[in-house]
């Protein structure tokens, strides 16, 4: 059994992120987590080692991805394929439910090396 608590949520400029299952909670392959988007927010641009599944619960999200930029509204799945170039975009709040396999990095263009999500480790 896996309870929400405040050391499993991240807060960034751009959304907040509620960890679920992860190597450090449970899970020994998969990580699971909350996104909490307000409107006019923006993640950056990145990408991600491994595929990421989104199902979105509330609102609405735009991604730009792999040259296209697509909206996706609540009850709706999002697949996105690893080391694609993306970025999330909220033109109103939207909550939705991600997982991935546990080892996924993130790399930002034009900065060096990779990191770690850490609601999902």
């Amino acid at each position: 059994m896996i309870s929400v608590s405040p050391e499993n949520v991240t807060a960034t400029p751009n959304a907040t992120m509620t960890g679920l299952a992860a190597p450090s909670r449970g899970s020994s392959e998969l990580a699971t987590w909350h996104v909490d988007m307000a409107a006019g927010a923006t993640g950056p641009e990145h990408t991600v080692s491994r595929e990421q599944v989104w199902l979105l619960t509330a609102g609405s999200l735009e991604v730009s991805c792999d040259g296209r930029t697509e909206k996706v509204s609540a009850g709706q799945t999002l697949v996105l394929p690893p080391d694609v170039l993306r970025r999330i975009h909220a033109p109103e709040s939207f909550e939705a439910y991600v997982a991935m396999r546990a080892d996924g990095v993130v790399s930002v263009p034009g900065t060096e090396g990779t990191r770690v999500l850490p609601w999902a480790q």
